[in-house]
């Protein structure tokens, strides 16, 4: 299979919402919906930003997806929301956020209503040092072939082509292997040179020197 990877911009956000819409869930998967917003919002803007206009485009689940795509397609205009997607034969199949650390709100949990004061939530002082990956999702019927594995590579270029210092990412443990875990496995990203830095409860930060 030929995996190709484009960074998301306005000329493929289409192809971000495709994906999303069609794709992304077709497992039933519980992150269902998400348009990829959570690590960009603070907990106020979850709970009366998305939880008001999800109220004001009719409520429910359905009211929920229009609020989250209208937060993502916000994100994507104003330049915010970064990541890539890549695809095979012209349709985006897989998914990842990836961006400078400072632009996120949290990096680490992907629970929106931690409290300020844990340490997920971001420090000032290191913009354009750390390329964050929070997320991947990946549509069901090409998980096992390789597609995380091109968007990482793809990360980990750009970022050294950027200047950044690291690459860092955030494992959730737990007890059971899922396909559905969109962090990925930690042994995908032993493969590319990452280490363990810390661990902040059941979250394993690791992170990839680059040259």
């Amino acid at each position: 299979m030929n995996i190709t990877i484009e960074k998301l911009s306005g000329a493929n956000m289409a192809d971000f919402f495709d994906f999303f819409d069609n794709r992304a869930f077709s497992d039933g998967s519980p992150f269902a919906p998400c348009y990829c917003n959570a690590f960009y919002l603070t907990p106020e803007e979850v709970g009366e930003g998305i939880g008001a206009r999800s109220d004001a485009l009719g409520g429910g689940m359905e009211g929920l997806a229009l609020a989250l795509k209208e937060s993502a397609k916000e994100l994507i205009e104003k330049g915010i929301m970064h990541g890539y997607l890549a695809y095979a034969d012209g349709i985006a199949i897989g998914w990842c956020n990836a961006n400078d650390r400072q632009n996120y709100v949290r990096a680490g949990s992907f629970v929106p209503h931690v409290r300020r004061d844990e340490d997920y939530y971001i420090a000032d002082g290191e913009r354009g040092k750390v390329k964050s990956l929070v997320c991947f999702e990946i549509a069901p019927e090409y998980r096992g072939k390789g597609v995380a594995k091109a968007l990482l590579r793809r990360v980990c270029d750009d970022a050294e082509k950027d200047g950044y210092d690291f690459v860092e990412v955030y494992l959730q443990v737990t007890e059971t292997f899922s396909a559905r875990d969109f962090t990925g496995p930690m042994e995908m990203y032993g493969h590319f040179g990452f280490a363990e830095t810390e661990r902040r409860g059941k979250t394993v930060v690791m992170r990839k020197k680059l040259p």
